[in-house]
């Protein structure tokens, strides 16, 4: 994620924090200053740190669980607005997707339950019980406000509403009595007519933050649901009914001078480079280009610009096995090679969405296994 400053690694997993969270560290430290002086601004940034601890605990409950079913995570980023733990994919077996879903929340009820255990009989179980309200009181025990936190975040989380928790265990339920796309359907529904109601009591009640969380949600669904109905479209296609069939190549021996030439005369911003035999040495992007050309100028081989790690694909592999190893790599493009690994083809996203948007127009439209569409 952009702005995003890795500060270590946990089981493998990068953790990077969003710089925006260092805004919200710098005003919870000043606005606890300016009402209790430098004690408040102390206990205000540790509770902040220690409920963001909470949360990625939350987010590596998450990763755990579908390391279990063969799922790596590169990353997760901290944001003022939670974690965010980028997940391969997601798993396919619906009971699966129930059980990662379900141990974020379930960490947080973990830490809430020691918690208390620890506060025993000095805990006051209304301060508690009050949950978010008594979040920012310095007059609550720091320890009293994390267990509130944490039993908010297991509640919240549990919303049935995409991006929550909730609504992927709500969707997880669904496909175990009825079809994929159709539990999806049901639950991205239920996710905008959650936020609806969200924005509906923010109005109300004159809560921006909760009509702000509203608009969240209800984007956050429609994207859920689109994510899937291609996912379901791409999954009975093949790579040759997306790839582009007319693109340039460099080869392996090229300058950056030359990657420039090839640039500027066509529309691509992604590039296959080939060895002598036409077989793929890796993927060049503009991006790399650009960069290379600043540090190591326009006579520099092309290959100290080359994206790694270069993932390929076969034409007759599906289009949803594609798309997964783009989503794995992060790779803007893949080159298509034949079955001597020769680069046949170049798949991008666009090409992907100009398919989909053909199908749209023209739902009886059939595809040529020749690459193009007609």
């Amino acid at each position: 994620m952009p702005w995003s400053i890795t500060v270590g690694r946990i089981a493998g997993t990068a953790v990077r924090i969003h710089v925006t969270f260092l805004l919200l560290l710098a005003w919870i430290g000043w606005a606890s200053w300016r009402t209790g002086g430098s004690d408040a601004a102390v206990g205000g940034i540790a509770f902040i740190l220690l409920l963001f601890g909470c949360v990625l605990a939350h987010e590596f409950g998450h990763i755990l669980m579908a390391r279990r079913y063969g799922i790596a995570t590169p990353d997760v980023t901290l944001l003022p607005i939670g974690g965010v733990a980028m997940l391969e994919r997601m798993p396919d077996k619906p009971r699966e997707q129930l059980m990662v879903a379900l141990a974020g929340p379930a960490v947080n009820v973990v830490i809430a339950a020691v918690l208390l255990l620890f506060l025993g009989a000095s805990a006051d179980s209304a301060k508690v019980s009050e949950g978010v309200g008594q979040l920012h009181d310095p007059n609550v025990s720091l320890v009293e406000r994390l267990a509130s936190a944490n039993i908010f975040l297991v509640v919240f989380n549990l919303i049935p509403a995409f991006p929550m928790d909730g609504g992927r265990v709500l969707n997880a339920l669904l496909a175990m009595r009825m079809d994929k796309s159709r539990a999806m359907a049901i639950a991205a529904r239920t996710g905008q007519v959650m936020a609806l109601l969200f924005g509906f009591v923010g109005l109300v009640w004159g809560n921006p933050v909760l009509v702000l969380i509203a608009v969240f949600v209800y984007i956050a669904a429609a994207a859920e649901a689109e994510s899937s109905g291609l996912e379901d479209v791409t999954r009975t296609l093949f790579v040759s009914d997306a790839m582009e069939t007319r693109f340039a190549v460099a080869p392996i021996d090229a300058t950056l001078a030359d990657a420039v030439d090839i640039l500027l005369a066509t529309p691509q911003h992604e590039f296959p480079i080939v060895d002598a035999f036409g077989k793929s040495a890796g993927l060049l992007t503009r991006d790399g280009l650009i960069k290379a050309l600043r540090e190591s100028g326009p006579m520099a081989p092309v290959t100290e610009a080359l994206q790694a790690p270069a993932p390929s694909v076969r034409r007759s592999d599906k289009l949803h096995v594609a798309l997964k190893e783009m989503n794995r790599t992060r790779a803007p493009a893949i080159s298509v090679v034949d079955e001597a690994g020769v680069v046949v083809g170049l798949l991008t996203m666009q090409n992907i969405a100009e398919m989909m948007m053909v199908r749209a127009a023209q739902p009886d439209w059939k595809f040529r296994r020749s690459g193009a569409w007609g």
